[in-house]
């Protein structure tokens, strides 16, 4: 398994997974990897409150210490996945910020999806079936889905913008064509997003 391929967290569903993985590729230099080092970064952006940071991580203050002076050095499974994903949310803010303001702006995003695809248009012949689709979305749909993540937007609050986009530019081409279709994507099996 790569850097960038992390098993999702719990609760998280592929499409916030799909964007957390997309802002991880565009840093500049390594998060740290250790937990010593995870623990020590997040002490520092948490302006050393052992208490803050124990429960961000679901474990005690004791362990926090531990683990900053290095007594303990391998952490559990679940320990191991939400440092490196506390470390990852907290790492390098401005180069994704300002990834995210490119794409919400000027350059929009990339995205890969192998999902269920239903249509409803006037017309249409054709069934809903399993699509794999690579498109870019303009910037306007990625400021959306972009905002709906900072906003806390659940997974099903998402979809219907995903949809939306992929409809926009790959099935109806900006409007040019296949005028009043909608896409609507169900049973996503894979999300990718690139800034």
């Amino acid at each position: 398994m790569s850097d960038h391929e992390q098993q999702p967290a719990p609760g998280r569903g592929k499409v916030l997974d799909a964007l957390a993985r997309a802002e991880r590729k565009v840093f500049t230099r390594p998060a740290p990897k250790s937990a010593k080092a995870q623990v020590k970064f997040l002490l520092t952006r948490a302006k050393g409150s052992t208490k803050a940071v124990a429960e961000r991580l679901g474990v005690s203050r004791r362990t926090v210490e531990r683990y900053r002076a290095g007594k303990l050095t391998t952490p559990q499974k679940r320990l191991r996945a939400t440092l490196v994903e506390e470390t990852e949310s907290e790492w390098q803010p401005q180069v994704r910020a300002q990834a995210r303001e490119q794409a919400a702006t000027s350059d929009g995003m990339m995205v890969h999806v192998v999902a269920y695809f239903g249509f409803t248009a006037t017309g249409s012949s054709d069934d809903g079936r399993i699509r794999h689709i690579t498109t870019a979305i303009s910037p306007t749909y990625a400021q959306q889905i972009l905002q709906f993540q900072e906003a806390g937007a659940t997974e099903e609050a998402l979809h219907p913008v995903v949809s939306q986009a992929v409809t926009e530019s790959y099935f109806t081409e900006w409007g040019t064509r296949a005028d009043g279709l909608r896409a609507d994507v169900t049973h996503v099996q894979s999300i990718d997003f690139e800034f």
